[in-house]
């Protein structure tokens, strides 16, 4: 890979310390500067907290939580938050500088979108409106609630003062029951949408999944029959919106689950002993995004990764509420990926590009959301290197057609809108609050595509196809470091997407924090392929196992003929050699390549050894 993680991150690191803590009085305070390209709001203060925490929690060599461990390359990147010691004390403030600015004063958590909202209209939204919860808040706030939580847990055993302790303290309950919150949004905003086959909705569906053009009976059937398990799957759902209801049973009727942009409409309260506050009513059609369907289904992993299950972040209520959405998190992934591979050895969905939704909408983004899906799908059931590679055609295929592999047009506006200013979504339902409707614009194509993409490729067990993956890993990184800022304040941050696409005229200043996040979340994906074991093969195990054989046969004849009497230098050189077969032996499973130069060194050696006593017997 042409990535290098470490130093991308450190670089991402020195940036965000330099914009981040400055002066902004001019009276020698420096503290935290929570200006973005779009104005706060609780999601983006969100992401920008998540571009430091998020390294620091997820790569292990990125902690800082035990101060004496801390690298020094990291200490000096991040000198602007202080010394080693000084920047968990830093980190606890900011954060907690965060939760309190994004609670109420009866304490009840704010997600609310606020200036992230635009209208479908000229006119502006209200102020009502911008109060409006959003999944995205409830996810980035899942996100960054696990990773303080983890922080505090790991660096607890290490503090000793008083004060800090307290201030430690107040941070994890704020940040347990801001999780909590999240949770409950979530099981909220979550949807079963159901619809004749007959109608609009119904036909398209089945538009999408009849790739093989038979009649639309035989479809519908086929498409009930490989969906039981997840329809079995909903009837099991007892708390929080989407519950079965009898439609799902009806043999002509099909549906769609996913998550909505908030709490849908008519969604009963959770019953909860956690302290989340009020429950507010909800207005978004009962119908699912595919944007806030992934946003949710990434934030919701994070729930039931193993840092989260090690540490036991989860108290036993949070388990409640993580079971419940891991349900629904499954059925999810299920239906989708169900959806998408429709068909068995013929052409799937998904390779059918552009996707096209039930209400006729077709975007190049909405394959790569539901190729997100599918491959949530691919890591929890380990799908076969033919799965693996037909998902990567498709991601190839989207990174061409987004210009992202392939030098930009200067007429494909298409593909340049894709990119900014972005792919918008209506909120239907924002309305009744009076005023437009709302609108959300996603602009995030090209770090998603790199973080599908090396999530696939850390996958894939074919060196070919998975050397295939890193080269487009490698394109899109390219592309996203000439979108970053080159000068000014807000250098090596993102986003300036007319350097790479000269038709679009806008340029900025201030970094977007929604894509300098994606970003990082990208990177972060890229060292879990560099922490993996290299890929085996077994043509290369074999050869090293035959010369791994010789190697030690040919030391035991050397070992058989040659006295070593007091003779160190010798016995040194023997020794030396017999560690290398034995290393050699112990990682010729997991890393032949390397085990065959250690007994290629070897055989060498042993040549020598083996030339040398013969010219000492010849001159005898």
């Amino acid at each position: 890979m042409r990535i290098r993680p470490r130093q991308e991150l450190l670089e991402i690191w020195r940036a965000l310390a330099e914009y981040s803590i400055r002066d902004a009085d001019g009276n020698g305070d420096k503290g935290w500067n929570w200006e973005g390209r779009e104005g706060r709001n609780s999601i983006s203060d969100a992401e920008q907290l998540l571009c430091l925490m998020l390294p620091a929690t997820q790569v292990e060599p990125f902690g800082l939580d035990q101060p004496d461990d801390t690298p020094s390359d990291i200490l000096q990147v991040l000198r602007p938050l202080g010394d080693a010691v000084a920047i968990p004390r830093t980190l606890i403030r900011i954060v907690t500088e965060y939760f309190e600015r994004y609670t109420a004063p009866d304490e009840t958590p704010v997600f609310s979108g606020g200036s992230y909202f635009t209208s479908a209209d000229d006119e502006p939204p209200t102020a009502e409106q911008r109060g409006l919860d959003i999944v995205d808040s409830y996810a980035m706030s899942v996100r960054l609630s696990l990773a303080v939580l983890g922080f505090l847990r790991v660096l607890r055993p290490v503090v000793r003062g008083a004060t800090i302790r307290r201030e430690m303290d107040d941070l994890e309950r704020m940040a347990s029951r801001r999780l909590s919150a999240a949770m409950v949004g979530l099981l909220r905003s979550f949807t079963v949408s159901t619809f004749a086959t007959d109608s609009g909705e119904g036909r398209a569906l089945i538009r999408t999944a009849n790739q093989a053009n038979v009649p639309e009976r035989k479809v519908v059937a086929e498409l009930r029959r490989a969906l039981r398990e997840t329809t079995a799957a909903i009837a099991e759902m007892t708390i929080g919106s989407g519950q079965a209801t009898d439609e799902l049973e009806n043999p002509n009727r099909l549906f769609e689950c996913g998550w909505s942009w908030g709490i849908v409409n008519g969604a009963p309260t959770i019953e909860t002993t956690e302290p989340v506050g009020g429950q507010s009513e909800g207005i978004a059609l009962s119908a699912p995004w595919l944007y806030f369907t992934v946003v949710a289904m990434d934030a919701i992993e994070d729930l039931f990764s193993e840092r989260t299950r090690i540490l036991n972040i989860l108290n036993e209520e949070q388990q409640r509420l993580s079971r419940a959405l891991q349900l629904r998190w499954d059925l999810t992934r299920s239906y989708w990926a169900t959806l998408a591979t429709f068909g068995g050895g013929r052409r799937w969905p998904l390779e059918d590009i552009p996707w096209r939704t039930v209400d006729n909408v077709e975007s190049d983004y909405l394959s790569l959301l539901v190729t997100s899906l599918v491959v949530h799908d691919l890591v929890q059931r380990r799908g076969s290197d033919a799965e693996l590679s037909r998902v990567g055609f498709v991601l190839t295929e989207l990174g061409n057609r987004g210009r992202i592999s392939r030098r930009p047009l200067e007429d494909d506006e298409p593909a340049m809108r894709m990119h900014a200013p972005g792919v918008p979504f209506d909120l239907v339902g924002s309305e009744d609050r009076g005023g437009p409707v709302l609108r959300w614009s996603a602009t995030d194509f090209a770090p998603l595509l790199l973080q599908r993409t090396t999530r696939i490729a850390g996958l894939i067990n074919d060196t070919d196809r998975r050397a295939n993956l890193l080269d487009l890993a490698d394109r899109t990184w390219d592309h996203l470091a000439e979108r970053r800022f080159d000068t000014g304040p807000s250098r090596s941050l993102w986003d300036q997407p007319g350097d790479v696409f000269p038709t679009i005229s806008a340029r900025y200043d201030l970094p977007s924090w929604y894509y300098t996040v994606r970003v990082v979340l990208g990177v972060v994906g890229a060292t879990r392929v560099l922490f993996s074991n290299p890929l085996r093969s077994p043509t290369l195990t074999e050869f090293a196992l035959e010369l791994l054989t010789e190697a030690e046969h040919l030391f035991d004849q050397e070992l058989l003929s040659r006295p070593l009497g007091d003779n160190e230098k010798m016995r040194g050189t023997f020794t030396a050699i017999g560690a290398s077969l034995a290393r050699s032996r112990e990682i010729v499973q997991d890393r032949p390549a390397t085990a065959i130069a250690l007994a290629s060194k070897v055989l060498r050696d042993i040549d020598a050894l083996a030339v040398a006593r013969a010219d000492v017997e010849g001159t005898d």
